[in-house]
């Protein structure tokens, strides 16, 4: 037993030596052996060819999937405006069929809705050979089989250790850390090691995904004193920015694990972290926020002003809050390639860990990220409109949907504000044509 024992201590180390000398320490120093573009090459000519033996095999070819999220629904929308949907009612007074328009509406909104299906997993054009996709790729053969099977030993048996292990090196890093870096007093020896310590392990959690990121426009890059606003799809789109450079981010206070590194990182970084119920919490964010930005030494913030993960298909509405504090908005694009692995997080459904663990039998995380020009508050422009053109254009650049609605749907009810709003669309338009005028009249009469 003690041969044993030894014998698993000593393949224990050089395990763990390996790693440190082949991907941590170039990953801590931001150099590349070549190996994950290796891994890559040979995981894309894989699915190629997995690709073209479903092609081959299937005897009914399946219609091209459209680029847009929508062509993944069973209804097609017709998105004709209230106004001239029911324009009859510039010639007519009311009539007791003007409610089919919403009752269709109604209809399509039970069958299939523009917001939960945010809430799960991307469609994918073709079977990547994971579990999860294989729902929608009935064609089998031998060879297919084979190779998944290869797949699924070499993602459990060999990759999931290998990350478990890096993330483990990365995490208890970040936290050991910001922790002693934390204990210094405010100085610019401090605020140098902190973004160290942040980049140094963003860097080896980056390598724990197998991550392949690829960032455009760098002379966009968020500077000192600004915000930098992102869509939001995981919470490792913070790691993915900050591989690239560090950031005080502001966010919601999570448990378990993430609490953990929330907590610890807040020691050397002046992040913000706000319990979403809390007013008070809201009030003492604005506050914080304003002082950040008024200083120009600090670093930006970065902020996800849909306030919760949407699954990389579409940009939901942006926060007004992050708008109203004034200052330059960097905005920033990230798009995932769900062909390698779904990094879409669904918090009502996992846990951080669960959501870890699929992330890391996935095969890879792939990404762009895209710095789009800074923009600032026109003249005359409201917060809400601000933020809805800063939306706009990360979702040009992303190719992404643009929606009106909150991401807060994901786990609350319809507002009643959203339902007035249709209410008072509709009266303005019989009061335009003279309806409610004649209603009035003939009850008066009678």
């Amino acid at each position: 037993m003690e041969d044993v024992g030894w014998a698993v201590v000593r393949v224990g180390a050089v395990w763990l030596g390996l790693v440190l000398a082949l991907i941590v320490v170039p990953s801590a120093l931001g150099v590349s052996l070549g190996i994950s573009e290796a891994y890559m090459w040979v995981l894309v000519k894989t699915l190629e060819w997995a690709t073209i033996r479903i092609e081959r095999g299937v005897k009914k070819p399946r219609p091209q999937m459209l680029k847009t999220p929508t062509a993944n629904g069973i209804i097609e929308r017709d998105e004709t405006p209230m106004e001239k949907e029911i324009a009859r009612l510039h010639r007519v007074d009311f009539e007791f069929s003007d409610i089919f328009y919403f009752c269709r509406k109604g209809f399509e909104a039970i069958v299939e809705d523009e917001v939960t299906q945010r809430f799960s997993s991307e469609e994918l054009v073709s079977w990547n050979l994971l579990t999860r996709t294989n729902v929608n790729f009935h064609y089998i053969s031998l060879r297919l089989t084979v190779v998944w099977v290869i797949g699924v030993i070499v993602r459990y048996c060999f990759l999931l250790p290998l990350r478990f292990t890096l993330a483990a090196i990365g995490i208890t890093s970040m936290i050991v850390g910001t922790t002693v870096v934390g204990q210094l007093p405010n100085s610019s020896v401090k605020s140098y090691l902190s973004e160290l310590v942040h980049l140094t392990c963003s860097r080896i959690l980056v390598r724990a995904l197998s991550g392949t990121i690829r960032y455009h426009n760098k002379e966009n890059k968020p500077q000192k004193g600004g915000i930098c606003v992102a869509n939001h799809t995981s919470p490792i789109d913070a790691i993915i920015l900050t591989n690239d450079g560090c950031y005080a981010m502001v966010g919601q206070v999570h448990g378990g694990l993430m609490g953990v590194i929330q907590r610890a990182t807040v020691k050397a970084c002046p992040h913000v972290w706000f319990e979403r119920s809390e007013i008070k919490d809201r009030h003492l964010v604005t506050k914080r926020l304003r002082e950040h930005v008024a200083d120009k030494s600090k670093l930006p913030i970065l902020i996800f002003p849909e306030g919760t993960c949407i699954n990389n298909t579409s940009v939901m509405m942006f926060k007004k809050g992050s708008f109203e504090i004034g200052g330059t908005i960097y905005p920033v694009a990230i798009k995932y390639d769900p062909q390698f692995g779904d990094a879409f997080w669904n918090s009502s459904k996992y846990n951080i860990v669960s959501y870890l663990l699929r992330i890391m039998t996935s095969w890879a995380i792939v990404c762009n990220v895209w710095y789009l020009p800074p923009m600032v508050r026109e003249e005359g422009e409201d917060a809400v409109q601000f933020a809805n053109r800063v939306k706009s254009a990360i979702a040009r650049q992303g190719g992404l949907t643009e929606l009106p609605w909150d991401g807060g749907l994901k786990r609350a009810k319809v507002k009643d504000t959203f339902r007035e709003e249709q209410q008072k669309n509709y009266s303005k338009m019989l009061v335009r044509n003279g309806s409610v005028g004649s209603l009035s009249t003939g009850t008066e009469s009678d």
